[in-house]
């Protein structure tokens, strides 16, 4: 049996653990904005939902619930302005992550094929490429710098994991238009859509960036942000109907199925707005506070316009950052997790509570 995981880069998260000692150690207990994970509660509305539908003593469908299509394309129509959307247009999923990883080899991709993300990613993009074999390749501008003869499949991500950085509408258009005229597929990795501050995110489902037709796109978006539902693996796509059919028909052979009581609890979560705006509202302050400490300090931003995440950087070599912040009781991620460009920065979430927020300024101060 060969070895899969030998395709793979080292697992970023155990290089951090040495910092991770280092920061627990403080008298005051570390800090930690490295991940970004919810630490907020669950809204009482989903967690009924969930419990309402607990009694689920049967198999659930890949495709979800016709309640669960019907809150998915309305919620693409209502929040990120697509148009005639149908149940064929979406297609829910165990996690985000476990698309962005499986996602190449469901589509049949392999030795010979590239695999595209920008040159400061998401770590999962070059995962996904691996697994199958097929060849991870970054770029700066899709369009100036891709073979589009050798690039099978195409990530965007906007708004940005690490940077925050957003991509404008034109840009977007100009994107989508350059993949269909070469036979591209592009997936757009839009899961912190919700979350801008200084820019308003715009979907490749939204016409003015794909003319009115999904032919050749594919949204992927999560509610583990918007509604602290890591813990569920909430998420879907929503796009084009025959590359979902296709998904559809491959995760049906592999029992890729949603939990019943989860489908129920993403259905409570896409039809209310008001706790998404409630969430939105704490991360702004986190934001705020933390980005003022930051720079106070001596830190510059870049971009973070949006996302969870403050790019940030203090000129120097990103381990020397992280193990200055870990003195600090502080855990922040390495840039260079996200690709070599991230060698001389650092990515802080701001997901921490309150308390945990106040302590860091406080340290920074």
């Amino acid at each position: 049996m060969s070895a899969v995981s030998s395709r793979l880069p080292v697992f970023p998260w155990d290089k951090l653990e040495p910092y991770k000692k280092t920061a627990l150690a403080h008298p005051d207990g570390i800090v930690d904005l490295s991940v970004g994970t919810p630490v907020d509660p669950v809204p009482a509305l989903i967690r009924e939902a969930l419990v309402a539908a607990a009694d689920s003593p049967g198999y659930p469908t890949v495709w979800g619930t016709p309640a669960l299509r019907d809150a998915l394309t309305g919620w693409c129509e209502r929040r990120l302005g697509a148009i005639g959307f149908v149940h064929e247009n979406v297609l829910p999923v165990v996690g985000s992550k476990e698309l962005v990883a499986w996602l190449p080899t469901q589509l049949g991709l392999g030795p010979g094929d590239a695999v595209a993300y920008p040159r400061l990613a998401y770590p999962t993009y070059e995962v996904g490429a691996r697994l199958c074999g097929a060849t991870p390749v970054v770029y700066d501008d899709p369009v100036a710098d891709l073979d589009p003869a050798a690039v099978k499949l195409l990530w965007l991500n906007s708004p940005s994991n690490p940077t925050g950085k957003v991509l404008p509408k034109e840009e977007l258009t100009r994107i989508v238009a350059w993949a269909r005229e070469h036979g591209v597929l592009v997936f757009s990795d839009e899961c912190y859509l919700e979350l801008g501050w200084e820019a308003d995110p715009v979907s490749v489902l939204h016409p003015d960036v794909n003319g009115g037709s999904y032919e050749g796109i594919v949204a992927v978006h999560s509610l583990s942000k918007r509604s602290n539902l890591a813990g569920y693996r909430a998420a879907f796509v929503a796009g084009d109907p025959a590359v979902l059919g296709e998904l559809l028909r491959i995760r049906k052979h592999g029992g890729m199925m949603t939990a019943a009581p989860v489908q129920a609890a993403t259905v409570a979560a896409l039809g209310d707005d008001a706790h998404v705006a409630e969430q939105r509202a704490r991360y702004a302050a986190r934001r705020a506070a933390l980005r003022a400490a930051l720079e106070a300090h001596g830190f510059r931003i870049e971009h973070s316009e949006a996302s969870l995440y403050l790019w940030a950087t203090r000129d120097e070599p990103c381990w020397e950052t992280v193990a200055y912040l870990a003195e600090k009781g502080i855990l922040v991620a390495p840039g260079d997790f996200y690709g070599e460009a991230g060698e001389r920065f650092v990515r802080v979430a701001f997901t921490a509570t309150d308390e945990r927020v106040e302590a860091a300024v406080k340290r920074l101060g």
